[in-house]
Order: structure tokens, then C-alpha cells, then sequence
């Protein structure tokens, strides 16, 4: 999956937005404020995305393309390498998941928020 086509996919997720809290090079995804992807635009070679932990290890195991997140919480976060391993679709997959997890730990309010808007 290249760059221009995670970028079109995250910001198709309802109230996504996008951020460089970090430095101009590390683009961050947020839903309601609280972050479910990053992404280098430089060096697009790799997505950081939250993740189920038991998920997160079977994930490990499965692929070699699936790492601990760099510079993530190990537990949480994983490393998707963008190196053809993984189809579009599975990318995706774990784009959405990632995005549903943050979505599910939203104040109750938050997410009524989101489903209406």
C-alpha cells in the first residue's frame, strides 16, 4: 500500500484528522483527538497502528512484516512493514481496527458524537 492510498484511506474514516505533533515528517491519523496511526512521509515504508494485544502477537507471529510499534508501547502498537507482505486489504484491516479500538475507548458521550455526526 503506498503513501497517497493510506492517507485516502484514513481520512475516510468518519472524523479523522490528520497532525505533525512531532517533527514535519511524522504524520499522525486521529479520531476524536487521540491517535490510531502514524506514518513517516518521508520514508514511507512502514504504519504504526494500534492494536488488540493477544491480536498484536498472533500478528507477530504470522507475518514478518508485523513488528512491535517503534517507539510505541510493545503491548499496543504494532510496526507494519509496507513491503508487499501484506495485501491492501489486510493493511486496511488493521487500518480499521486500529481506528475501532481508539473508537471504542471514547467516553461514552464522544462516541455518541461520532455515530450522529
Amino acid at each position: 500500500m503506498h503513501l497517497d492510498e493510506i492517507l485516502s484511506y484514513c481520512l475516510s474514516l468518519k472524523a479523522t484528522t490528520e497532525h505533525f505533533p512531532f517533527d514535519q515528517r511524522t504524520l499522525v491519523f486521529k479520531v476524536m483527538g487521540k491517535m490510531y496511526a502514524l506514518i513517516d512521509v518521508e520514508t514511507p515504508d512502514s504504519i504504526n497502528l494500534k492494536c488488540d494485544p493477544e491480536e498484536a502477537i498472533e500478528l507477530r507471529e504470522r507475518y514478518a512484516s508485523v513488528q512491535p510499534g517503534y517507539h510505541m508501547s510493545k503491548k499496543h502498537w504494532n510496526t507494519v512493514l509496507l513491503n508487499g507482505e501484506l495485501s491492501n486489504d489486510e493493511i486496511k484491516k488493521m487500518i480499521v481496527n486500529s481506528y475501532d479500538l481508539i473508537v471504542k475507548s471514547l467516553p461514552k458521550k464522544l462516541q455518541h458524537e461520532l455515530s450522529i455526526g
